[in-house]
């Protein structure tokens, strides 16, 4: 297995190895798609450096309703070719690129209408897997079945006994979407590609009509380079109007945010062995399994306030509630959230009703000599848009580059993944920790596992869990500082690990446990530990209050009371 570690020494060196050579593609935006563009890039040979302005997949690519899924809903809107394009890359993830990163999960979809109902909803169903099948990545993931009412009710006991008259279960995929970004940045660095994170594109660099680089601001030391790259790829998402206006060019198409809200609950309060989707008036409603908890979302409506830290307000919270509750048989309240997240998906809205119907679709686009912009899009489909903008990018170097492998590329970890998975009673007595801490490791880190036992190996005392979030050893904090480019508390808690969602106290119990864990790694003295724990306790405490304020933008206001980010 190839080596790829995201320490503080691999930034400090990506950004001055940026600065003194030209690169043949400079990605700006640290999301899913940028992730996805630098590897594509680098494992066609061309020297790549990639830059993100906060941390791996801080926007949209960690707010996702984490599935990894064909989207069954286009088919009604008679949207083949997207389906049959996301369903082939659901495969290709489930069965080859990230086996120990994204898994089956099961989906029951109450029937309310006797005879056209099931035949309809079965048709489109039956015609999803068929799509799956027929692209030869279908073989991971069970055919679709019909249930009666009584068997529907044996699956998943939380429904109502008059919310259904039968049922069809179904299968997607899921995934841990920050996790797999930042899994995404290990495998480019492991080629040779450059990242840093809390870099921030201040400008571009011009020459004429072209762009030929960028300034990149280094957030934490303060510093600023010159970054000189052949082609620049815009791959910032909701953000993509912003970096565009900085080259002054009007864009070819805009860029929308729609704001989707998700709960966090625990797992009995929900009883169910399946997870559910929902009809709503206005879109779908998903119950999804996710370890110990069930994640319900989501919401759909326009947001044109902040657009680093987007608000769940409290009629976010009782649309979603009063949702699902109408299908439960025991409600599900106020007290029986543990956490909220709000993520923004980037739509494409144009000038023309031709541009405004791309919706989920991605485009793009060459505004200027030098730069490419990518945008749109979903989650499942990020390894078309990286192919496809570095396509883009190709047109504009003088040279003859390699056509996309990025089908063939294991991310990190995937390598041995399966052959780990087998042995893991036998590495659980090896290593003294109960088989279901394995497991745990595996599922998150596939055969890079082996990575974070050594450190146990080394420190016995990394091997206990970390203090008030049971699901998460010590031993994962200090990995996620020395391997996986965390920065900063806040990168911990919410991206690195889920226990700013997964706990009642949202990690402020957890805080200073983990802070002490990444002190040694990333040089950070007692006042430095302190300002850590107070600025994520302020981060909590402003997410709890905007959650009971009434609207978007009382909502809003209360997020931005607490201050963005903590100078090193």
């Amino acid at each position: 297995m190839r080596t790829a570690t995201l320490g503080p020494a691999q930034r400090a060196e990506s950004l001055a190895g940026m600065a003194e050579r030209e690169l043949d593609i400079l990605v700006v935006g640290g999301g899913v798609v940028g992730a996805g563009t630098a590897l594509d890039a680098v494992t066609r040979g061309l020297t790549t450096g990639i830059v993100e302005a906060r941390d791996w997949a801080s926007g949209t690519s960690s707010r996702s309703s984490k599935l990894i899924h064909g989207g069954l809903r286009y088919l009604e809107m008679l949207d083949f070719a997207l389906v049959r394009e996301a369903l082939k890359e659901r495969g290709l993830l489930l069965e080859r690129i990230a086996p120990h990163l994204v898994r089956p999960v099961p989906f029951l979809y109450p029937l309310q209408h006797k005879g056209w109902e099931r035949w309809y909803a079965g048709s489109g169903v039956a015609l999803y897997d068929g799509m799956s099948m027929a692209r030869g990545h279908g073989r991971g993931l069970p055919l679709h079945r019909h249930l009666s009412r009584r068997h529907a009710l044996r699956v998943a006991p939380c429904l109502k006994k008059d919310a259904l008259v039968g049922a069809l279960q179904y299968y997607d995929a899921q995934m841990d979407d920050a996790r797999f970004v930042a899994t995404l940045v290990r495998t480019a660095v492991s080629y040779g590609a450059k990242a840093a994170n809390r870099a921030r594109v201040t400008g571009f660099l011009r020459e004429g009509e072209r762009v030929v680089g960028a300034r990149v601001q280094d957030v934490e030391g303060g510093g600023e380079y010159e970054v000189r790259a052949k082609q620049v790829v815009n791959a910032t998402g909701v953000w993509t109007d912003d970096t565009q206006a900085m080259v002054g060019e009007r864009g070819q198409f805009h860029v929308r945010a729609s704001k989707g809200i998700h709960l966090v609950v625990p797992k009995d309060r929900i009883n169910s062995t399946t997870g559910l989707i929902l009809r709503t008036e206005k879109s779908v409603l998903f119950v999804i399994p996710w370890g110990r908890h069930w994640i319900v979302g989501t919401t759909d409506t326009d947001w044109d306030l902040d657009k680093a830290h987007p608000a769940a307000s409290s009629a976010d919270i009782d649309y979603l509630l009063e949702h699902v509750n109408s299908v439960l048989a025991v409600p599900l309240g106020r007290d029986d959230v543990q956490g909220v997240y709000a993520g923004l998906r980037p739509l494409l809205a144009g000038e023309s009703d031709a541009t405004s119907k791309l919706s989920r679709e991605h485009t793009v686009a060459h505004p200027v000599p030098g730069l490419v912009v990518v945008a749109g899009g979903k989650y499942t489909t990020y390894r078309v848009m990286a192919k496809d903008a570095v396509d883009e990018a190709v047109h504009g170097l003088d040279m003859r580059v390699a056509d996309c492998v990025t089908e063939e590329i294991q991310l990190y970890g995937a390598e041995g993944y399966r052959a780990l998975w087998n042995a893991r009673a036998r590495i659980a007595a090896d290593t003294g920790l109960h088989v279901v801490r394995v497991e745990h490791l595996l599922n998150r880190y596939g055969s890079a596992a082996l990575e974070i036992l050594a450190l146990i190996t080394e420190n016995p005392a990394l091997g206990a869990p970390l203090q008030a979030a049971d699901d998460y050893l010590r031993a994962e904090i200090a990995y996620a500082a020395s391997h996986e480019g965390a920065r900063h508390l806040d990168d911990v808690l919410t991206r690195r690990t889920r226990i700013s969602i997964e706990t009642f106290d949202r990690g402020t119990l957890s805080a200073l446990d983990a802070a002490e864990l990444m002190a040694p790694v990333l040089g950070w003295d007692k006042d430095q530990m302190e300002r850590e724990v107070q600025h994520y306790e302020k981060r909590v405490e402003a997410e709890r209050e905007s959650q009971r304020q009434p609207d978007d933008l009382t909502a809003d206001a209360a997020r931005l009371g607490a201050p963005d980010i903590v100078p090193l």
